[in-house]
């Protein structure tokens, strides 16, 4: 593979210029990266949001009794909490706007399939966005369910329920869209000689979500949307009143909602791929097991749904086998986790910003999935269901693993996306505050879960006051962390260093280009001749 010019003349690449001027010309294109960038302004939008609604619910829960709001107040913050986090933020962080970026340079091609869909997918997801928001103001409050929706309670209240549930449901079909353009795209848009052996590990961990995201997707939209008829028809689906059954609404939410944890963090894995043999200056060891571990997760994970009900009251053999899964997925997981370990070993490691956040995403998903266990166990499951616990674990899974690695992939492609480097050291002192502030924060809670302290509680006895507090500082650790990290990438793009068009050596097609991309991306049709790591053969050892 060759280095391709920038054919339209500017250093600024697909930056500048557009079919429109100004702000049209982003919001009204079809270019695969400025639609990436557009879903990543929005989704780190919804992240500080949501982040804010964070430090709030620690706030109020930093001594016992009413420190901040009310409890009717507290439910809704930190329902907004987790819908922004999920819908908003880590479901589509890493596909929508890594993957709309970098897919197609991955594999040589000059857009996606769909390239009008693609437009499409993100003004749904501001549509959707702009609902739940919206949801907050509209009559009769705030929704206070959480972002579960569970009945009959979702059903009964007279919180503004409807339209956050309808969000929900739009933003469903933006990822629905999403995942059908880019398995379209990976099938018929490679370049000459990608065969599927030469495929990075990033458009794998995609090409694996992107089935999940259309199989098990609409499922959610249908869910949410018979929360609506419920509430404006009664139907009676749900409302044990009318002979509904609220279990089933479990069964149907869960049914997405366990497939949709894969949808978080396996695009997340995919970073992580990516980033390790960088600097680690080696070839990714077990490259075809790592490939094909994605591919199991995403067959594995939709099956497992039943551990989030064990305490429901399902039979003995429906716990016996739903523990079994839950127990079976954790392999696939741990392939990826002894590859990039044996990546590691004997490398020429560079610890870089980009591949401090990929050995925190090792460390804290490893946590994370080693607590899952607990969980998946229906003996231990029973004694910390619904307790902290289990929000300590979630958190650990979700932001320590999808959250770190979204913000490894941003300092990763940093550079190649706007052709400046950032602050190195900034950025690692941000890291530290991020990494340590995280586990005091999340590492509490775990422990006040084993201790008994139920979730979701406006209040607590004061027997847990010690650990919630340590909990609330280390949010304040954290979210100095946040703002060093964003200041930090916000004045690179302004004013940062040239950073050339592949400051890391990397070996994938993007780094080909020049930096940023043209706005067509190659100039002429990439010919593959080697492996995404085989730095030897790209001249980069």
């Amino acid at each position: 593979m060759t280095q391709a010019a920038n054919p339209t003349g500017n250093d600024r690449g697909f930056l500048e210029g557009g079919k429109y001027p100004g702000l049209f010309g982003w919001i009204f294109s079809t270019d695969h990266k400025r639609i990436g960038l557009l879903y990543m302004y929005a989704i780190i939008t919804a992240f500080i949001v949501g982040a804010c609604l964070g430090l709030l619910i620690r706030l109020e829960l930093i001594a016992p009794g009413e420190t901040l709001m009310g409890a009717q107040t507290y439910n809704a913050v930190f329902t907004l909490h987790g819908v922004i986090m999920i819908f908003l933020f880590i479901i589509p962080g890493i596909p929508a706007a890594f993957g709309n970026i970098f897919l197609p340079l991955h594999i040589g091609a000059q857009d996606v399939a769909f390239p009008r869909l693609n437009l499409l997918s993100w003004w749904l997801y501001i549509i959707g966005a702009a609902m739940a928001l919206a949801s907050l103001f509209g009559g009769g409050g705030a929704p206070d369910t959480g972002w579960t929706f569970y009945v009959p309670f979702s059903l009964e209240t007279s919180t503004n329920v409807s339209l956050a549930a309808f969000g929900v449901f739009t933003l469903g079909f933006s990822s629905i869209l999403t995942g059908l353009n880019f398995i379209v795209t990976v099938h018929r848009l490679r370049a000459p000689g990608m065969t599927w052996r030469r495929l990075s590990l990033f458009v794998w961990a995609l090409y694996s979500t992107n089935w999940v995201q259309v199989l098990a997707t609409p499922i959610l939209g249908i869910t949410v949307a018979l929360i609506v008829l419920e509430r404006i028809f009664g139907a009676g689906l749900f409302d044990p009143t009318m002979g509904g059954d609220p279990i089933m609404y479990q069964h149907l939410f869960w049914i997405y909602s366990h497939p949709a944890v894969y949808i978080m963090v396996l695009p997340a894995m995919g970073v992580v791929s990516e980033i390790i043999p960088v600097f680690s200056r080696k070839p990714m060891f077990g490259y075809v097991a790592v490939a094909v571990s994605s591919l199991s997760i995403a067959a594995f994970g939709s099956l497992v749904w039943g551990h989030h009900m064990f305490t429901s009251g399902m039979s003995d053999t429906a716990i016996l086998v739903f523990s079994f899964l839950t127990f079976i997925v954790a392999i696939p997981s741990a392939i990826k986790v002894f590859n990039w370990v044996a990546t590691l070993y004997k490398g020429s490691i560079s610890l870089a910003p980009p591949m401090l956040y990929a050995l925190s995403f090792i460390i804290l998903f490893s946590i994370g999935g080693l607590t899952g266990l607990v969980l998946g166990s229906a003996a231990t499951d029973i004694h910390v269901h619904d307790t902290y616990f289990v929000v300590g674990h979630f958190h650990y899974v979700m932001f320590g693993g999808t959250g770190f690695a979204f913000f490894g992939a941003m300092h990763y492609w940093f550079p190649k996306i706007y052709g400046r480097m950032y602050n190195m050291r900034v950025a690692t002192i941000a890291w530290a505050f991020l990494f340590v502030g995280f586990n005091i924060l999340y590492f509490s809670m775990k422990l006040v879960g084993l201790r008994g302290m139920p979730r979701r509680y406006y209040d607590y006895v004061p027997e847990y006051t010690t650990l919630n507090v340590v909990a609330t500082v280390g949010s304040w650790v954290m979210a100095i962390g946040l703002i060093t990290m964003f200041v930090n990438i916000f004045v690179g793009m302004r004013r940062g260093a040239p950073a050339g068009d592949n400051p890391w050596k990397s070996a994938t097609l993007e780094w080909t280009l020049s930096s940023p991309p043209p706005a067509e991306n190659f100039e002429k049709e990439p010919v593959v001749t080697h492996g995404p790591y085989d730095y030897q053969e790209a001249g980069l050892l």
